[in-house]
């Protein structure tokens, strides 16, 4: 399987994915997905939000047993930030198999569709709309950085945009979804552990700065004449990262466009996305608002208009305890190697579809040891055998939420 989907998507010069939503590489994976269902018998379906379904048993039974994860990607992404947990879904359901266990509880495997938001600027499309956490009003305001909407784009892909939107329906016949990520951080590293359990993910968003100035000539207008600004987004950058470092807390601004964009020319709007994390919301906030302090005042002196919009966010999500604990005891049984040692418990900064779906449905995570804690990169890795342990693990959990 790994094989088999590692070409998909990739890029030759940086080594990375760009498998954005509702383009060619998203197709390709899409099909991949197809294929794996049925190859194993599933049956295949995508829902009215483009995410897909791949189902053991009548998914209109209820009480059912999801796993899986997403097969986009953020620009030159790496290869397991979503889809090992689709992988290792699709192994863990040949592990059962090979077992010989019998299910007693419908089981599908899911891929949700644009998780990453690389695309349309917002995270976790697919399980938000799912969940009713995004309207289909808003969603089809969102646009990509061609110009592109989203209708427009799931139309040129083959799907119908007008379909899109909450589906209690669906969600209501979960009793339990289970997903597998690669930690995107050195906890399980440093501890020595293959695989840990999910406690909770912090509270995060994305913050749109729009720096207003005056266009003009890089070369005949005086420093002194200059409304840059350019200057105060620097200034604000800067102040992120001493306002995280005060706080405890993470500040990021990883994205920037400019107007007009020319390297002769003084720009007349910058563009930046502040994406902030903390362990509680209170860090968050403070956070938040003293960078929004510092590039108010950095922009009054420069003259300069900015406008600061909240483009998302998320809310501390504390993982419901009665299936966490659950999931902890098998696997403190039977351990992620066959061992039977003690599981870690871990918090995360990452936002994930299991973050979203928690508020409808009972919800875990298991994550696979990261060696050296780099995620959003070529660079990401997770050794083969500890994606073997991750496969095991989760065969465990599911052979005890689903099997008889």
């Amino acid at each position: 399987m790994w094989r088999s989907l590692r070409p998909l998507g990739r890029s030759d010069a940086s080594g990375g994915y760009r498998r954005y939503a509702w383009t060619g590489a998203d197709a390709d994976c899409r099909l991949w997905f197809q294929a794996q269902a049925e190859a194993r018998g599933l049956d295949h379906e995508v829902d009215r939000n483009g995410n897909q379904w791949a189902w053991l048993g009548d998914p209109l039974a209820g009480d059912a047993v999801v796993t899986g994860s997403h097969l986009d990607s953020v620009p030159d992404g790496g290869a397991f930030d979503g889809p090992l947990g689709v992988v290792s879904a699709f192994a863990a359901l040949d592990e059962l198999r090979r077992r010989g266990a019998v299910f007693a509880r419908p089981f599908a495997v899911v891929n949700f569709g644009d998780e990453e938001g690389a695309r349309f600027g917002l995270a976790c499309v697919g399980s938000r709309l799912a969940a009713g956490q995004l309207t289909a009003e808003d969603a089809h305001r969102l646009r990509d950085g061609d110009g592109v909407s989203l209708p427009q784009a799931m139309e040129a892909a083959g799907y119908d945009p007008d379909a899109i939107g909450p589906d209690p329906g669906r969600l209501a016949r979960i009793g339990a979804f289970v997903e597998l990520h690669v930690e995107q951080g050195r906890a399980l590293d440093l501890t020595g552990d293959p695989v840990g359990v999910a406690s909770a993910i912090w509270p995060h968003g994305r913050w749109r700065f729009d720096f207003r100035g005056e266009a003009n000539h890089a070369g005949t207008t005086r420093l002194a004449d200059r409304r840059d600004p350019m200057l105060t987004y620097a200034e604000t950058v800067l102040a992120a990262r001493r306002e995280a470092e005060l706080a405890g807390g993470l500040a990021t601004f990883g994205k920037i466009a400019v107007e007009p964009n020319g390297v002769n020319a003084i720009p007349s709007l910058v563009r930046g996305w502040l994406d902030s994390r903390a362990a509680d919301q209170a860090t968050l906030d403070a956070v938040v608002s003293g960078v929004e302090r510092a590039a108010r005042e950095h922009a009054e002196r420069a003259g300069i208009d900015l406008d600061v919009v909240r483009e998302s966010f998320t809310p501390v999500v504390d993982f419901q305890h009665a299936l966490r604990d659950e999931i902890h005891r098998v696997l403190e049984k039977h351990g992620p190697d066959g061992a039977g040692r003690p599981v870690p418990v871990l918090g995360t900064g990452a936002g994930h579809d299991a973050g979203i779906l928690s508020a409808s449905v009972p919800t875990a995570m298991l994550f696979v040891r990261n060696p050296t804690g780099i995620s959003h990169s070529p660079a990401e890795h997770a050794a083969e055998d500890d994606c073997v342990a991750g496969v095991r693990a989760l065969a465990d959990v599911l052979e005890g939420l689903a099997c008889s």
